[in-house]
């Protein structure tokens, strides 16, 4: 099993603008390893310019979405441009997990995961002169399914406020926060302020486990080391880059960065949890028996965790086993429409429809947006019209 710590989700391609490569940086960390990746300059990484540039129409947008209607440019709404960006008379932004693209390309394709979304809002609100902070949300522990791949999804939102301009006049609320999932600010998660810089590596990470799942290593490393340079303190850039390094066979060099990744935080599963893996790659049973006892007591009480194993058994066909680990995450959480979701699948699979649909139609009522409401009733239609 691969696992992959990504920092994408909920809420939480090159823009036309001219801009130069970022300099190129000496490997100043022993986990770091060019010499594997020789040709890594020739994919350059997006600058911080390209990441955050808004082209004319977004900011012209953005212009149209702040100003009052009979208003001048000084009296702006906070709460009218993040409307705007939701409201699908405007853009009709979608949810996508694996969208991890610059401002202007989230814009123009309109489909966003959380950090992308943050990273467009923030973009927007400096250009309308309002200040605005990056937050990152200290959930549980959870996961997705993605070609193969486990992913722990990590969640970032974006607070937008007035700016301490004199000359702007704000009307309405002084705030808003914005979030693709409002569960998550009901939920009252700790949540702490984060710089651009520690973002922008976020951004490199995302799109580093996107070029590993397609099997372009080199591109990925450059990511991953690109994360890795500008905020050596963010641990899943040294997770990834372990998996990078064990899926081309360079064993030392995987356990130094998961290493790194434990010196960092001795509390990260993710990177235990492929320590383990690659104690089996390297036959220590013994060693990766001993972590997964550990990691599976500190994991027991999230039904995330046993989602994702219920996913797993599900894609290689052991229905019961999948059917009783969805049951357990059931048990601990039964508010989320994944899990639920789960449930339908596995009793589809195992020929009971009626418990199939049942669990389908929760789904959709427990989905935190309209476009897994529609897969769900998509799913839904096309199983009643099976059954006529």
């Amino acid at each position: 099993m691969n696992r992959l710590c990504l920092v994408f989700l909920l809420s939480c391609a090159l823009v036309g603008c001219a801009s130069t490569s970022p300099p190129v940086v000496l490997s100043p960390y022993p986990a770091l390893h060019d010499e594997l990746f020789t040709s890594y300059e020739a994919f350059p990484v997006e600058t911080e310019e390209e990441v955050f540039y808004l082209s004319p129409e977004a900011k012209a947008f953005v212009d149209r979405a702040t100003i009052i209607s009979g208003g001048s440019a000084h009296h702006k709404s906070v709460k009218k441009l993040v409307s705007a960006i939701f409201d699908h008379s405007e853009m009709g932004l979608l949810y996508r997990n694996n969208a991890n693209s610059t401002a202007d390309t989230t814009f123009n394709n309109r489909a966003a995961n959380c950090l992308s979304l943050s990273i467009m809002t923030y973009a927007m609100a400096q250009h309308a002169g309002f200040e605005a902070k990056f937050y990152e949300v200290d959930i549980p522990e959870y996961w997705t399914r993605r070609e193969g791949f486990s992913f722990l999804n990590g969640h970032i939102n974006l607070r937008v406020g007035i700016s301490k301009d004199p000359t702007v006049m704000n009307i309405g609320p002084s705030f808003a926060d914005v979030d693709f999932d409002p569960q998550m600010l009901r939920n009252h998660f700790p949540r702490i302020n984060v710089t651009k810089k520690r973002i922008l590596a976020m951004f490199y990470n995302n799109k580093g486990a996107d070029a590993l799942i397609a099997n372009s290593y080199t591109r990925a490393y450059s990511y991953f080391r690109a994360a890795a340079v500008l905020a050596p303190e963010l641990e899943q850039s040294w997770v990834n880059l372990g998996v990078l390094y064990r899926m081309v066979g360079e064993f030392d060099y995987a356990q130094q960065s998961y290493d790194y990744a434990l010196n960092l935080n001795e509390n990260n599963l993710t990177a235990w949890e492929n320590l383990a893996i690659l104690h089996r790659h390297k036959g220590e049973m013994d060693k990766a028996d001993e972590i997964k006892v550990m990691v599976d007591f500190r994991r027991k009480s999230n039904p995330f965790y046993h989602f994702i194993l219920g996913e797993q058994a599900l894609e290689e066909g052991r229905y019961e086993e999948a059917l009783t680990f969805y049951q357990r995450a059931l048990r601990l959480d039964n508010t989320r429409h994944e899990v639920v979701f789960g449930m339908s699948k596995v009793y589809y699979a195992l020929g009971d429809i009626s418990s199939a649909e049942r669990f389908l139609k929760r789904a959709v009522l427990l989905a935190p947006n309209e476009q897994d409401e529609h897969r769900y009733t998509s799913k839904l239609s096309s199983l009643a019209n099976n059954e006529t």
